[in-house]
């Protein structure tokens, strides 16, 4: 039997629980914006086209930051294709999705969406094929309040108050030779360092992310952030890190242990980050934005977008549908983002809606439930307060890919305004169950409000439009108080969310 022993204590906090660790993304590409969020002549959309029983579903996940317009998208994009009057925008080919974009939906558009779900909008700039200038004329656009060309450009198209953007990317993974406008480390670093320089003249108060290396096995990786840091260390707040994960020759175990890679992944950047702030005997920190992450079966996709003389309006792209074993992973990967709050301060899981997404839409029709947006929304909504110091004592099992892992992953938060605590842990043994303890300090646990597990049954369950609550998270009946804590078993390759009621010791 597979034990694990959790050790918490109230006093003992890694950092205040990050609200926009819990982000999304909205790219244009595939079904994501047309027919995903966005669908004038739907049985549900509003007044402006939004698909209302999607804006439902994204305000049930619990999203609190949605990052747009991309992704490869953005780095030909040309912003102004997307405002004014609709019937006056140009179409455009997209290079990164080889599709034709309508530009009906633009950033006008976008920004009376986040005000409709409640959520805040993370802005990327096009730093491929364009640079400072479009750059700073689209911060003016977006937040000058009035009385300049743009800012009044912005009042005629119907938005009388500034969009208050304050958190921007520079671009989207500028080292990637698939990106349209590619650059070597210190050609983005000085780039990325010129742009954000001009846009603190206008805000100095502005957050900017740098592009990180677009997955931790470039070959650049690693030089290229050191590089990136070197030239603009003092005019960017984070660097983004981006990372999907799928089983590889059918290897489960390693799977389910994804989030040996992402902790490994957060860990080398910061020390990069923190090395090259040494060196310049800098006191600022870098936090990282881990603005892509997912479970993405890019082996099933095509590796280069569709080519030809076809380009089609929002053809269905990279419409992943989910297991239970994906769902046990995303829970993992949350467990990661919070253990490291004290540096990722900000995360988008990519995407949103139909495109690798945990919301399905089917044109015209109804809207669903993926198995990964259960761990996502729950971890939203009941992890608050503060992420606990875990220490975990657990059985270790083999994986190919990492070696010996502990068979448990667990992160903690406690709410010392409601004391309530929550517990998300992962069962990485896909063949036997795990006993759990976990140790409460520094509080007295008064009872078990709830405990739920996704897992532990067929791995390869998944929802559909005809069965969207078929794979959910059930009650788990094993959690008892013991005291000093609970105790409660996990089934095999299982996630599993424990909420208590605290009070003073």
């Amino acid at each position: 039997m597979n034990t694990a022993r959790l050790i918490l204590d109230t006093r003992r906090r890694v950092a205040p629980v990050p609200r926009r660790l819990f982000g999304s993304f909205v790219e244009h590409l595939g079904r994501c914006v047309y027919t995903g969020i966005y669908e004038p002549g739907h049985p549900t959309a509003d007044q402006h086209g939004f698909r209302r029983d999607v804006l439902a579903l994204v305000r049930e996940l619990g999203v609190t930051t949605v990052r747009y317009p991309g992704g490869n998208f953005v780095s030909s994009y040309r912003w102004e294709d997307g405002i004014g009057p609709v019937d006056q925008r140009p179409a455009r080919l997209d290079l990164a999705w080889h599709s034709l974009e309508t530009n009906a939906f633009g950033l006008d558009e976008f920004m009376r969406w986040v005000r409709a779900a409640d959520v805040e909008p993370i802005m990327a700039a096009n730093l491929g094929t364009r640079g400072t200038a479009e750059a700073v004329d689209l911060l003016e656009y977006a937040n000058h309040r009035a009385g300049s060309q743009l800012a009044d450009r912005r009042r005629a198209n119907g938005a009388a108050d500034p969009y208050g953007i304050r958190l921007w990317c520079l671009g989207n993974e500028m080292d990637g030779p698939w990106q349209v406008g590619a650059r070597t480390a210190p050609e983005y670093g000085r780039l990325a360092a010129q742009t954000a320089k001009a846009m603190r003249r206008f805000d100095p108060d502005l957050e900017l992310i740098a592009c990180g290396s677009s997955h931790s096995s470039m070959p650049t990786f690693g030089t290229w952030e050191r590089d990136v840091l070197t030239e603009a260390y003092d005019d960017i707040d984070l660097i983004s890190l981006h990372a999907y994960y799928q089983p590889v020759d059918g290897d489960l175990p390693s799977f389910l242990a994804s989030a040996e890679d992402m902790d490994r992944y957060i860990d080398a950047v910061t020390a990069i980050a923190d090395s090259v702030g040494a060196i310049r005997r800098s006191t600022k920190k870098i936090m990282i934005a881990f603005d892509e992450w997912n479970v993405w079966y890019q082996s099933a996709a095509p590796s280069t977008p569709p080519s030809g003389e076809d380009w089609p309006v929002a053809p269905p792209l990279l419409e992943d549908h989910y297991s239970v074993a994906d769902a046990v992973v995303v829970g993992g990967l949350l467990i990661s983002l919070l253990r490291h709050s004290d540096r990722v301060t900000a995360a988008c899981q990519a995407q949103l809606v139909n495109v690798i997404a945990p919301i399905m839409t089917e044109p015209g029709g109804g809207a669903w439930r993926q198995t990964i947006f259960h761990p996502f929304a729950r971890t939203a909504r009941h992890a608050r307060g503060a992420v606990l110091d875990a220490l975990r004592d657990s059985s270790t099992t083999s994986t190919d890919r990492y070696g010996e892992v502990d068979v448990v992953d667990a992160v903690s938060t406690w709410d010392d305004s409601t004391g309530e605590m929550s517990v998300f842990l992962v069962n990485r043994s896909a063949d036997a169950p795990a006993e759990v303890t976990v140790e409460v300090g520094g509080a007295r646990v008064a009872g078990i409000v709830e405990c739920v597990t996704i897992g532990g049954g067929d791995l390869d369950a998944r929802n559909t439009a005809d069965g969207p609550d078929h794979a959910a998270p059930r009650p788990n009946g094993s959690a008892r108080d013991t005291g000093t804590g609970i105790a409660l078993t996990l089934p095999p390759a299982s996630w599993t969310m424990a909420r208590l009621t605290t009070t003073s010791s």
